[in-house]
């Protein structure tokens, strides 16, 4: 299995992974909206005999009342196919991001996730650093992971994801 980035050829496999591994479009559509957006993405995909069988992106998203002058990525969304699932496609997937976002110069990563997930990468409670989701969401579910150390240090407030997300 290797993890890449995405091609132009992926789309619309891409699409089809994300509505297979959660049951419905919104996920699928807001990958479609991110791509259309120009933002910048790290958007890479696993891939096991030629053929794509997860997927993940990482957008940017600004921390309202505070931390200005650092760059953090979100995690959003993650899809395995099915089948796939629970065969370590996923951390692979994290880890790979994780390394590009650090590369790309982000300084720290957040995601909306499982709490016995995450935490194997790094990732905490953003409330551990002052920094809530603008979702309400449950506290042991929004996580942070500094990709540099100390740059959440004088940090505070709340994480605004793009309007692609509110448009879902």
């Amino acid at each position: 299995m290797i993890i890449r980035p995405e091609k132009t050829a992926d789309i619309a496999r891409i699409r089809e992974i994300n509505i297979n591994a959660f049951g419905e479009k919104t996920e699928a559509d807001l990958v479609d909206a991110l791509r259309k957006s120009g933002i910048p993405l790290i958007s890479l995909v696993a891939e096991e005999d030629n053929s794509a069988i997860g997927h993940i992106v990482f957008s940017p998203v600004t921390i309202d009342n505070g931390c200005s002058g650092i760059s953090v990525a979100g995690l959003a969304p993650m899809s395995v196919l099915p089948e796939f699932q629970r065969k370590g496609v996923g951390s692979m997937l994290v880890r790979e991001g994780l390394k590009q976002c650090k590369q790309a110069g982000y300084a720290a990563v957040v995601v909306l996730g499982h709490p016995e997930y995450y935490p194997r990468f790094g990732f905490v409670p953003s409330v551990t650093y002052n920094i809530k989701s603008d979702y309400d969401v449950p506290e042991n579910a929004f996580m942070i992971m500094e990709l540099t150390e100390g740059s959440l240090k004088e940090c505070r407030g709340i994480i605004k994801y793009h309007e692609c997300f509110m448009q879902l």
